[in-house]
């Protein structure tokens, strides 16, 4: 894989190679590229973070989330994080 050699490619997450190809790039790119929440406040003239969240910590932004959690098998996600994720036109 380029980028990464020896054992730090070997824990790159499945869902990782797979999104980084679903949209063309490599794990470093879509790494580098990953979303994030934070919060700041203003205080006596000075900024401060009070909380900052990435990955699962986001999915309270994702409208979809409780929606499959309700259904029947739910996100279905397996043993494999994410993977279950898949364009309409990719099912079985």
């Amino acid at each position: 894989m380029r980028g990464f050699t020896g054992s730090l490619g070997d824990k790159i997450l499945p869902i990782v190679r797979q999104n980084a190809t679903a949209t063309g790039t490599d794990p470093v790119g879509y790494l580098s590229e990953a979303l994030g929440m934070s919060a700041f406040t203003l205080e006596d003239g000075a900024v401060y973070q009070t909380y900052a969240t990435t990955a699962r910590g986001l999915e309270f932004v994702m409208t979809y989330y409780p929606i499959l959690d309700r259904v029947p098998k739910g996100r279905d996600e397996g043993d494999t994080p994410q993977t279950w994720i898949r364009r309409h036109d990719e099912y079985a």
